[in-house]
């Protein structure tokens, strides 16, 4: 069904985009401060609690009442101000990579959003909005929204958004896609013997890991177009003079929707299966993390997004290229009209999870990213608010408010 294009009705008012804008000088400082603090301080999946007391600081210091160890996770963020009838949720990630520190930037997206939540503050109550910031642990590895999702972080909001900082230029939202993927381990089970000496009753499970892979990778060539497959051992016995009982593949697809990843799974999982029939193991697999969805770009969200950085002086671009990397914001969008668009840390050419893209996820073009991405976020909040309470919908499968859940696809 056809989006009709927003109406000058579902535009915020100039006082209240002039109210936003001003609010910067009040939280500009601190938001630097928070990037900085928590790019210093790099925490893996799960383990983020200086991140995240950070984060539920600046946001008690601006008058929000925040809880750290929500919906379950010891290091998720819930903090909320105001009382309006129209809640959004501001998204603010901050787990680190193994080795690498913060190399996708996650400290301005952490600032992004908090920046965005205290500007929504100042005119949440003239506008009748409910501002959720929720920091979200665990995007890199292991879909920390999921889990919080599944434990009802999103079940009272209205839609959702967040930021991330790359390299190169602004893209135009609605052409910013990426890959759902699916991450799970195969293990096989077979029986000890001794590598030096005829061992006609041992069963070597690494002989099944083997030929999964040798079969996976012939499947590759049979693959479609934009579905990736990559797995390694991550068990594979212990002594080369012990045939090894057990091992496990740690076996990674993205593919573009849920369905092509599935689809994948199957004829994957039927590759180790061959490998436990061809030595006589037994075999199992087990999902490692969830499965992360594809992003569903909200039509209305995208438009203004992109409107309001055109309006702080940036130009997002046209992008035709494929998907783009994974993330467990995909199944939020899934659940809520959302949108995840990428700002340009300006002067970066470095790729994502690379060393060079640490060193560029601090300093002056970092600050800016986040500063202009929590403006723009903001103000696509407030003509979001507009459009919702003149036309009631975020769009033909937008969610009503107080009405039914936002089905994505």
């Amino acid at each position: 069904m056809t989006i009709s294009p927003p109406q000058p009705s579902d535009h915020a008012t100039d006082e209240i985009r002039d109210a936003v804008l001003a609010s910067r000088a009040a939280w500009e400082d601190s938001i630097i401060a928070l990037s900085a603090d928590i790019h210093r301080n790099p925490e893996l999946a799960f383990a983020e609690h200086h991140a995240a007391a950070r984060v539920a600081d600046t946001l008690r210091a601006a008058g929000f009442t925040a809880t750290v160890g929500a919906f379950g996770l010891d290091t998720a963020v819930d903090a909320t101000y105001g009382e309006g009838d129209i809640t959004v949720a501001i998204c603010a990630e901050y787990d680190a990579l193994p080795g690498i520190g913060h190399a996708c930037g996650h400290n301005v997206i952490a600032a992004a959003g908090a920046g965005a939540a205290i500007a929504l503050a100042s005119v949440a109550d003239a506008i009748g909005l409910r501002v959720k910031l929720l920091g979200t642990p665990a995007e890199e590895h292991g879909g920390g929204k999921i889990l919080m999702l599944e434990a009802g972080a999103w079940d009272d909001v209205d839609f959702s958004l967040m930021v991330h900082g790359g390299p190169g230029h602004d893209l135009r939202c609605a052409d910013v896609r990426t890959q759902a993927v699916a991450r799970f381990d195969v293990s096989f089970q077979g029986r000890p013997g001794h590598a030096g000496a005829p061992s006609p009753d041992g069963v070597n499970a690494a002989n099944a890991a083997t030929i999964g892979l040798v079969a996976l990778g012939l499947l590759r060539q049979h693959l479609p177009d934009g579905t990736r497959a990559n797995a390694f051992v991550s068990e594979g016995g212990e002594a080369t003079n012990i045939i090894p009982s057990a091992t496990r593949v740690r076996v990674e697809v993205r593919a573009d929707t849920l369905e092509a990843v599935e689809t994948a799974r199957r004829r994957i999982l039927a590759c180790f299966e061959g490998g436990a029939v061809a030595t006589g193991c037994e075999w199992s697999w087990e999902d490692a993390e969830p499965t992360y969805a594809d992003v569903v770009q909200n039509p209305v969200l995208a438009g203004a997004w992109d409107r309001n950085l055109a309006v702080i002086g940036r130009s997002p671009q046209p992008y035709a290229g494929a998907p783009r990397g994974s993330t467990d914001m995909g199944n939020v969008s899934h659940a809520v009209p959302a949108i995840h668009p990428i700002i340009a840390i300006e002067g970066c050419a470095s790729a994502p999870h690379t060393p060079a893209f640490t060193s560029d996820a601090i300093g002056p073009a970092a600050d800016r990213a986040g500063i202009d991405g929590a403006l723009a976020m903001a103000l696509t909040v407030v003509d979001a608010v507009a459009h919702v309470r003149a036309r009631r919908t975020l769009g033909a499968e937008g969610t009503t408010v107080g009405g039914q859940r936002y089905h994505g696809r």
